[in-house]
């Protein structure tokens, strides 16, 4: 229910009616409030305040009908702007970011000002009576809307000025960085030891072999769509109750089809098969893909912006080093928080559901294997991904992540001796190539480990003297089997 709820709550946050709803319902509740003021007299005894003079009903009449024609033309110069920029945003950035685009809280709240401006001015004008010699005007009412006209005024400027900096490519990538970094946080509480839990690890694989010859119930997807969250409590909950071990074959992100399978159940007395529509309710599936649980969808987020300003009708390495930037700072945070198991017990330590986890090496192939991919014929892009990797390298805990780093390293290497034709700027790729090997090498007690790949060689004094002079670090030894061709 919990999982339910927070999914709710995202779409609701993405939608662009939710707060300016809200808003005008907060001015009917206002405008009939501060009607009621002025129908008690309560206006007499604040007269002495100077800007409460009386108006005539004609004036009262003109000056509501005024204001409420401006907030409506003005809502729809705000909805046609906002409408240019989101169709720009598309063009250029990629369809998938409108997302961020539309759950931008200040632009609905603009928009949420406008028309809550318009409402209450016609709710305050259809207050105002002349009957016989029983004249009803709202002092108060048309005082407080002529405090929001000019409320509006310092609205539409703020609104030119953020729609202004909003579409700035620099803006957007650090937007979508700083979505990821919620994301990491959220999700990644706890930080990495040096030593990985293989204790955990050995039970879990202990008991799913006990377990793997229970009778086994694949539970199907009854539609398609992405995988956007999985109730896991509710998971572990129904394997308690039912004496079952539920192992995930997908993780959000991913698209799943109609009968696809989502979880298969293994279980020492036959399954109960009334179970099945239960378990299925724990996977939310919808159109489209969403970070309520899938980190991953921030990382391609910048990878499509990254490729997008590499392709050749935009040719704009420069956003692309920005967003390769942002990816390191997030791996580089990522390295050292410990990511969550895949195995989840019961309270008696048995082993009750099994996950497909996120792991850093699949992070980091999520980060930059595509941009490697299109940005091979950009020599800035190639140097800037090795600089990058080389900062993660210096973040790194584990062998098993600096093992995913002098993967994608060597990918980039091979990539650009096949692509990079002149000799300065292959020696440029080579050099940042040997400092980064110097790097993984130097937190490795074993010598060698990781090595340039075939048909490439370097000279181990100048790979030394390069981290030497860059890095400002003394003492490093590096032997010469850790940089020869083998």
């Amino acid at each position: 229910m919990k999982t339910k709820l927070i999914n709710w709550w995202e779409s609701l946050k993405t939608s662009f009616w939710f707060i300016p709803t809200l808003m005008v319902l907060a001015a009917i509740l206002i405008s009939i409030c501060i009607i009621n003021l002025d129908r008690y007299s309560i206006t007499d005894s604040v007269r002495f305040l100077g800007f409460l003079n009386s108006v005539s009903p004609e004036g009262a009449r003109s000056i509501l009908s005024t204001l409420a024609a401006s907030m409506m033309t003005v809502t729809g110069v705000t909805f046609s702007i906002t409408i240019v920029v989101l169709n720009l945003a598309s063009s250029q950035f990629g369809p998938r970011l409108l997302r961020n685009f539309i759950r931008d809280k200040s632009i609905q709240f603009v928009l949420g000002t406008f028309v809550a401006s318009f409402i209450y001015c016609l709710l305050v004008l259809r207050s105002i009576q002349v009957v016989g010699e029983d004249i009803f005007v709202p002092t108060l009412s048309v005082t407080f809307a002529v405090g929001l006209a000019l409320l509006d005024a310092g609205v539409l400027i703020y609104f030119i000025h953020h729609i202004a900096t909003s579409i700035q490519a620099d803006e957007v990538v650090a937007g979508v960085s700083e979505e990821l970094e919620c994301n990491v946080r959220r999700i990644f509480t706890t930080e990495l030891n040096d030593q990985p839990d293989e204790i955990t690890d050995k039970i879990s694989q202990l008991q799913e072999e006990n377990k793997a010859h229970y009778h086994n119930h694949t539970i199907i997807a009854d539609r398609k769509g992405y995988l956007q969250a999985i109730d896991l409590d509710g998971l572990l909950q129904t394997a308690k109750e039912n004496d079952y071990l539920i192992r995930l074959q997908i993780r959000p992100g991913q698209f799943v089809v109609t009968d696809g399978t989502l979880a298969v159940v293994s279980s020492e007395k036959k399954f109960d098969i009334n179970l099945t529509k239960g378990i299925t309710k724990a996977f939310i599936v919808g159109s489209n893909p969403t970070s309520e649980q899938d980190l991953e969808y921030s990382i391609h987020q910048l990878v499509e912006v990254a490729i997008r300003a590499l392709s050749p009708g935009i040719n704009d390495p420069f956003t692309a080093i920005a967003c390769v930037d942002q990816l390191g700072a997030a791996l580089c945070h990522l390295a050292k928080k410990k990511f969550p198991s895949s195995s989840y017990f019961d309270d008696q330590g048995q082993l009750r559901l099994k996950i497909k986890p996120f792991t850093y090496s699949g992070m980091l192939n999520a980060s930059f294997d595509q941009i490697r991919q299109y940005g091979r014929p950009s020599i800035s892009v190639t140097i800037r991904l090795l600089e990058t990797l080389l900062l993660i390298a210096e973040h790194t805990l584990l062998a098993e992540q600096r093992k995913a780093i002098h993967r994608q390293a060597n990918m980039i290497l091979r990539a650009s001796q096949e692509t990079v034709f002149e000799p300065n700027d292959r020696e440029d790729v080579q050099k940042r190539y040997e400092l980064l090997l110097c790097t993984l090498n130097r937190f490795n007690d074993a010598a060698g480990l990781y090595e340039f790949p075939d048909g490439l060689s370097a000279s181990p004094m100048q790979a030394i003297g390069l981290f030497d002079q860059q890095r400002n670090r003394k003492n490093v030894h590096v032997h010469e089997e850790n940089i020869v061709v083998q």
